[in-house]
């Protein structure tokens, strides 16, 4: 069995090209204080893979990868409705560093942990790849902000990551 796969060989050359290039600033497509979501034309498998590589380049594991588009298509003929999606999938995963910094803070803020960030293409919108994320509520004492704010930067990092691709 080869060590890298096609997929992951591209990703790496694309990265390695996306490096000589000047960064293109991308703006979210919605930003409020409960989530942000980028935009970018594309393709989905990319941009997955390109999350996933992001979250795990900083040492962090993945815990979980929810198949939301799947189960929703499985679904949809017993309980009715339109396809919604082409593809969505959602990565679950946690900063032991950050969640530490956040729940020694101020421990109900376990309801934060896990952080997800969502990678999916509107079956309305085919080509165009959506990269979100839910930003913690900050809220608590100077302390407990900074720590949330910590995790809104690093999930921010990891979406522009993957976008520069």
């Amino acid at each position: 069995m080869m060590p890298l796969s096609i997929r992951t060989l591209c990703l790496v050359l694309l990265s390695a090209s996306a490096l000589s290039l000047p960064a293109q600033a991308v703006e979210p497509r919605v930003a409020n204080e409960h989530l942000k979501v980028y935009s970018i034309g594309g393709d989905y498998a990319l941009y997955r893979e390109a999350v996933e590589m992001a979250i795990i380049d900083r040492g962090i594991v993945i815990n979980n990868v929810a198949h939301i588009g799947p189960m929703l298509s499985r679904t949809g003929a017993d309980i009715g409705g339109e396809a919604i999606f082409l593809h969505a999938e959602a990565l679950e995963f946690c900063s032991a560093l950050l969640s530490r910094r956040m729940m020694e803070a101020e421990p109900h803020h376990i309801v934060f942990c896990p952080y997800v960030i969502s990678v999916y293409e509107l079956a309305d919108e085919p080509g165009t790849i959506h990269l979100a994320y839910r930003r913690p509520t900050l809220l608590g004492d100077a302390r407990s902000r900074e720590a949330l704010e910590a995790v809104d930067t690093l999930l921010d990092e990891i979406v522009r990551e993957a976008l520069a691709f």
